[in-house]
């Protein structure tokens, strides 16, 4: 029973030590990698002063980016995004084609883009997107596991990557958040559709750095003609809203991922507990099962305990007799 015990224990512990390097060195590369059924509506408020009337007035945008399942793959992931800034002045629920002058639409515009699954890089192959919907750096997110380092960061009204440098750390809602910054002062750029001009932008993104989601995003942005007169001050973020539930989010994965990070310990020691006691069993169940060595020579049953009292008094009386005849001689 105890070797049948020990064979089972030793079989257990392989599964148990494959699992566990498994999970250290197999698991983590499919998980790490952004989803295929990504549909997320991110929305931003703020303040802007936009042409023709000049004044300040309540904003809000809204980003809805879905991942195109039919040209990614287990690689590479494609996506499709809208972006649209409407006045909030209460007459439009999130956006409007309404184009005409006094409208509540200030820009609309969507974008095509491939990023790495794993590193969130821009993917520039026709085989996922057309020669005129190149990206570089960083799109829509951060790697996993965020370094404390400077990350290129695409920028869709210059056409390019710029640095996103990193300025420190900050707990928001319970979760620690890296902070990066981008700072773009007043470069030639396409302002608008057909018109040139000067672009600034000061952005700051708070990035989960587990999952490398973007959590929280503050930006100030102004856009002027080459006259020098502003067509757009712009200065707005997440809602509070977006920012909770992306925290939510990033718990949730994180937490799945870091399940990762502890799981091949607890497997590797199960194991090794298994090892060693399966073996000790296995080793005692044969010492068990050994033939004991019998001498077939040796008196065994009644023979090996027979009764020498009757022998001992018939000795004693012959010795007895023997002494009198002496005597008497």
């Amino acid at each position: 029973m105890r070797s049948v015990l020990g064979k089972v224990l030793l079989g257990l512990a392989g599964f148990l030590i494959t699992a566990a390097l498994l999970v250290a060195w197999y698991v983590p590369g499919q998980m790490k990698k952004t989803p295929l059924d990504v549909d997320s509506k991110t929305r931003l408020s703020g303040q802007a002063a936009a042409l023709p009337t000049g004044g300040s007035s309540p904003v809000k945008a809204l980003s809805h980016t879905v991942a195109n399942g039919e040209l990614s793959d287990g690689d590479v992931i494609v996506f499709d995004t809208f972006t649209c800034l409407v006045k909030d002045d209460g007459t439009v629920e999130d956006c409007t084609d309404d184009g005409e002058a006094g409208s509540a639409l200030i820009t609309a515009s969507t974008d095509t883009f491939a990023t790495d699954r794993r590193t969130a890089e821009a993917v520039n192959d026709p085989k996922y997107v057309s020669a005129n919907s190149t990206h570089e750096g960083l799109v829509n997110k951060w790697p996993f596991d965020v370094k404390k380092e400077t990350y290129p960061y695409w920028d869709g009204l210059l056409g390019r990557s710029i640095d996103a440098t990193f300025d420190g750390e900050e707990e928001i809602e319970g979760l620690n958040t890296y902070r990066f910054v981008t700072n773009v002062q007043d470069e030639k750029a396409e302002i608008a559709s057909g018109v040139d001009g000067t672009y600034s932008t000061a952005k700051t993104l708070w990035i989960d750095p587990v999952t490398g989601s973007i959590i929280k995003q503050d930006e100030k942005q102004v856009r002027k003609t080459e006259d020098g007169t502003t067509v757009l001050d712009l200065d707005f973020g997440f809602t509070d809203e977006t920012v909770a539930a992306n925290v939510e989010s990033a718990k949730e994965s994180g937490g799945k991922l870091g399940l990762l990070s502890t799981a091949p310990w607890v497997l590797g020691l199960l194991g090794l507990l298994a090892l060693g006691l399966g073996g000790f069993l296995a080793s005692r169940g044969r010492a068990a099962e050994e033939p004991v060595y019998v001498d077939e020579t040796a008196p065994v049953g009644d023979e090996a305990y027979q009764d020498s009292t009757e022998q001992f008094f018939d000795e004693a009386e012959g010795e007895t007799r023997a002494s009198r005849r002496e005597a008497q001689e």
